[in-house]
C-alpha cells in the first residue's frame, strides 16, 4: 500500500515562494515507470495539474505555470518537492501529491494540504 503525505506551510505571503514536500512510503519514487504529480484545487474550481517528476527524474510542467514552477526530488528520503514562486491569492488551493501509473491514471493520492496566499 503506497501512502503519500504532503507537508509545508499553510499560509504564504504574496510574492513569496510556496514550497511543499510529498513523502512517499510503501513504494519507491524511482520505480519504473511511475510519475509523481502535483495537483491543486482552488476553492470552487476543478482540479489543475501543476506538473510532475517521473521515475528517472524528468520533469513536466503545466505550460500556464511553467515559468513559476519547479519540481525536484530527494531519492534518499523518497520525497519530491514543489516550489511555486511569485504566488498570488489566485494560488490559494488545496494541493495534492499523487502517483500516476504512467498512462494518466492516478492510483494513489495524498490527503491534500490547504495553502492560503494572503498578507
Amino acid at each position: 500500500q503506497v501512502q503519500l503525505q504532503e507537508s509545508g506551510p499553510g499560509l504564504v505571503k504574496p510574492s513569496q515562494t510556496l514550497s511543499l514536500t510529498c513523502t512517499v512510503s510503501g513504494g519507491s519514487i524511482t520505480t519504473n515507470y511511475y510519475y509523481w504529480p502535483w495537483i491543486r484545487q482552488p476553492p470552487g474550481k476543478g482540479l489543475e495539474w501543476i506538473g510532475d517528476i517521473n521515475y528517472s527524474g524528468s520533469t513536466y510542467y503545466n505550460p500556464s505555470l511553467r515559468s513559476r514552477t519547479s519540481i525536484s526530488r530527494d531519492t534518499s528520503k523518497n520525497q519530491f518537492t514543489l516550489q511555486l514562486s511569485s504566488v498570488t491569492p489566485e494560488d490559494t488551493a488545496v494541493y495534492y501529491c499523487a502517483r500516476d501509473t504512467g498512462n494518466g491514471y492516478i492510483d494513489y493520492w495524498g490527503q491534500g494540504t490547504q495553502v492560503t496566499v494572503s498578507s
